[in-house]
């Protein structure tokens, strides 16, 4: 018998009205606070005016629950917009480097003692004969 692989995992379930979980709270918590603003500054200003800043929460709000661009939400595309400056050079593959940067994974090296490029002689030989076997092929 054959089992259905799913093809998408990760996508949210839909729940209410075609929002998710996420989405369905990020509405009625922040929903709920433009509520409480409104009815505080209800009491103090005119409705007019008090309705002005609940209508500006609930677009953000709106917005960052409603986001998606390229199958990623508000937060993750944000974190990755803030990465993608602090890292903004461009990366360029060299031999005998480690895969990642060291702002990645939030340490930094102390550039004063040169790093080594190979463990032993015997590294470096190991890895001239394998290149030298794939040239081959």
């Amino acid at each position: 018998m054959q089992y259905k692989i799913p093809v998408q995992i990760e996508n949210e379930d839909k729940i209410f009205l075609q929002l998710s979980i996420r989405q369905l709270s990020i509405i009625m918590v922040w929903g709920s606070i433009a509520y409480s603003l409104f009815k505080s500054l209800r009491q103090s200003v005119w409705d007019t005016v008090a309705l002005f800043p609940t209508i500006l929460i609930i677009l953000l709000t709106l917005f960052i629950a409603l986001f998606k661009n390229s199958e990623m939400t508000f937060l993750p595309f944000i974190t990755n917009l803030i990465r993608l400056n602090i890292n903004s050079g461009t990366r360029t593959w060299q031999k005998w480097t480690d895969s990642y940067s060291a702002i990645e994974i939030w340490y930094t090296k102390s550039m004063a003692t040169p790093e080594k490029r190979f463990d032993s002689k015997h590294d470096h030989k190991a890895y001239q004969d394998i290149e030298d076997q794939l040239h081959k092929i």
